[in-house]
């Protein structure tokens, strides 16, 4: 067409597509690209602002890797994430929440009360919770993919001084749907800044921080796959996570539990923990897919 305007831009690019195209592929990217063509006419898009743009993106691939996704963490602190989880969370089970960019695959099996705290030098931690489905039975075999910060508040594929799967376990729960393991508290943290994401949260005003929390990935045979986290009552960012993650239903206490009182078996540290430590109870509840 030779007569494209700023007015017919929009419905010349939906012309160009093929009458073949998936239908939802339609849809997506229709509605992207009207979206998309509108904020350009809402704010009167300069060259330099675009260009601005572009080099934002050029530099987000660029610093990104397996280890690290620039990109990801962009959706993360544009809230865009949470909103794609909150769109399709389910009332009836636990809420999801971001998946974050530091996840990795792989993690090394960790059986029903087996330990992740290592050798870090931390007060324990006893995490323990059931599996169940919306009316509260177990389900026997769910997996649970688990992972978190270490002390210093850096994930594992940060933090060249840790172990690879420091702080990861892949745990397979038995017929009462119960998980259990050890650890330690794990700390607030800022997401990465120093890229270009930092730069943009800067430019807002606004800071990396985000509250303490545990990860789960949460599956069974014919349920809808459960990715979340949970946090602590307490911590100083509940209320202003910078990338949006915090439900009501994912806050949890922790429970300062007595010397003398860890449990004497069923535990890699059973007969290991003469001191205080502390305990979360949470129990994830799995949708039918």
């Amino acid at each position: 067409m030779r007569d494209v305007t700023k007015d017919n831009i929009t419905d010349v690019f939906m012309g160009y597509l093929g009458e073949d195209v998936n239908p939802r592929l339609r849809e997506v990217m229709g509605s992207l690209v009207r979206h998309l063509h509108g904020f350009a006419r809402d704010v009167n898009l300069t060259h330099e602002e675009w260009n601005t743009g572009i080099a934002f993106l050029e530099r987000a691939g660029e610093i990104s890797d397996k280890e690290r996704h620039e990109f990801v963490l962009l959706s993360d602190v544009l809230g865009l994430s949470s909103l794609v989880d909150m769109l399709h969370n389910l009332p009836e089970g636990t809420s999801s929440s971001v998946l974050g960019p530091f996840h990795i695959t792989g993690s090394p099996p960790l059986r029903v009360g087996g330990d992740m705290r290592k050798g870090f030098d931390a007060p324990v931690l006893l995490v323990e919770g059931i599996v169940k489905n919306p009316d509260g039975a177990p389900i026997p075999g769910a997996t649970l993919d688990i992972w978190q910060t270490a002390p210093n508040g850096l994930y594992s594929s940060q933090d060249p001084d840790q172990e690879t799967y420091s702080f990861h376990g892949l745990q397979t729960v038995g017929a009462d749907g119960r998980y259990a393991f050890t650890t330690v508290r794990p700390v607030e943290y800022t997401v990465p800044s120093d890229g270009p994401v930092g730069d943009i949260l800067r430019a807002c005003g606004r800071h990396p921080w985000r509250p303490s929390h545990l990860h789960f990935i949460a599956e069974a045979e014919g349920y809808k796959t459960l990715v979340t986290e949970v946090f602590p009552e307490d911590d100083p960012y509940l209320d202003q996570d910078t990338v949006f993650g915090v439900r009501e239903d994912l806050v949890m206490r922790y429970v300062q539990m007595p010397a003398g009182t860890f449990p004497e078996k069923g535990f890699d540290l059973s007969g290991k923990v003469p001191d205080a430590y502390l305990k979360v109870a949470f129990d994830l509840t799995l949708v039918l897919a």
